[in-house]
């Protein structure tokens, strides 16, 4: 199982942004050195709920300072993104980074329609256009000559200068977060992305995905390929005890589950304003999303992941704008026994 870094800072107050965008890079740079696999980026605009907004430039301040880790998109919206244009920038990142670009991508958020508005389009027409952007940047990815003419772009290219560094393109996988999404992937053999889901479910939702794969005529390498290259994230808090993992834990999520909230309901149209969560969502959603404790109670519980099936894991340490100091002391304290556990694999 490879393990990741999933950063999505949120900053509260604007005159925070530039501190927070500098720590995160820090946070990136500390993943390298502590031998991760991976750093997963996203995309969120207007409101500072992921505060460097887009992936394709922060990666590429990444990909400077970093030689071997993994860049990875969870996710590129792709309602935002003309695809060419999208197609140029990820195949020239691919090339900075010489082939460490994971592209992710996705209709948008479910939830933030305001941002769907900044960029002048709506959360529908992300949805319907998703399908014939993958396949335009795919096809500006890998083709010459090409003539597309779709339901929404219509477009004539000679060739991508320059091509992707890995061949025929970065890996493409999509986020998921319905049954039916998992199945429409597994059906094209298209690995995916998904979060916040408890045990049962991550072993439940693997499964599925592996017989849609099967029952769409994908042979057993096949599909262990693909499921191979599966990522789900999860919310991480590792310190010298239990009690203080879990404060800081709690803290974070409920800073980070206010301002995402308070951002839609005084941005989004007044009939999509979510109503509030009972205690009880909450902490079902808390208790399934966060891996919490000492460093041998966190060993324990990746480790239990691991042995469900899990493949694949991004860990966000930083949720709630929590204090540097304490993101990196944590990360360091995965550093200790994360040699000891590659050893195991």
């Amino acid at each position: 199982m490879r393990i990741g870094l999933f950063i999505a800072p949120i900053s509260t107050r604007s005159t925070d942004d530039s501190n927070v965008i500098d720590s995160t890079l820090a946070e990136a740079e500390l993943a390298e050195e502590i031998g991760l696999d991976a750093i997963w980026l996203t995309e969120h605009h207007f409101t500072g709920e992921s505060v460097y907004a887009d992936p394709i430039v922060f990666g590429t301040a990444i990909a400077a300072r970093t030689t071997r880790i993994k860049i990875g998109f969870a996710v590129v919206e792709m309602a935002l993104h003309h695809p060419v244009r999208l197609a140029v920038q990820t195949a020239l990142l691919d090339n900075l980074s010489h082939g460490r670009l994971i592209v992710g991508t996705g209709r948008g958020s479910a939830f933030n329609h305001y941002e769907y508005a900044g960029f002048g389009t709506t959360l529908n027409q992300g949805m319907d256009q998703l399908d014939e952007a993958e396949e335009l940047l795919v096809k500006a990815w890998t083709a010459k000559d090409i003539y597309h003419k779709g339901k929404y772009w219509t477009v004539t290219i000679p060739e991508l200068r320059p091509g992707p560094y890995q061949k025929p393109h970065p890996p493409l996988l999509r986020a998921t977060l319905s049954e039916e999404s998992i199945r429409a992937m597994a059906s094209i053999g298209r690995p995916i992305l998904m979060g916040g889901l408890g045990d049962q479910e991550i072993v439940d939702r693997i499964n599925l995905y592996r017989g849609a794969m099967a029952e769409s005529g994908f042979d057993d390498k096949e599909i262990e390929t693909a499921v191979d290259q599966i990522w789900i994230w999860k919310g991480i808090s590792i310190a010298e005890t239990y009690e203080l993992a879990r404060q800081q834990a709690a803290q974070g999520f409920q800073r980070e589950q206010k301002h995402v909230r308070k951002a839609r309901s005084n941005l989004n149209p007044k009939s999509d304003v979510l109503k509030p969560e009972s205690h009880n969502d909450y902490e079902e959603q808390f208790e399934k999303s966060f891996i919490i404790g000492t460093p041998d109670q966190v060993f324990n519980q990746i480790n239990h992941l691991k042995q469900i099936g899990l493949p694949n894991l991004m860990l966000k340490f930083n949720t709630g704008q929590i204090d540097p100091k304490i993101v990196s002391g944590s990360m360091k304290l995965l550093k200790n026994w994360l040699p000891n556990y590659k050893d195991m694999q």
